[in-house]
């Protein structure tokens, strides 16, 4: 699934951010080499993120 068109990154590659060690949505978009353009995908992006740190 497609979480940030702006930047065409998929659930996945949130998912792998956040189990690499990003705690936030900008520490994961800065380690997928990008940043919020719109910020329309940042809630879908925390919940991600949220989710990855209760899994761990």
């Amino acid at each position: 699934m497609v979480v940030c068109v702006c930047n065409a990154l998929r659930e996945q590659d949130v998912r792998d951010a956040a189990r690499r060690g990003a705690t936030t949505a900008c520490a994961a978009y800065r380690a997928l080499g990008s940043k919020p353009k719109c910020g329309q995908c940042l809630t879908y992006a925390r919940a991600i993120i949220a989710e990855e740190r209760v899994a761990a």
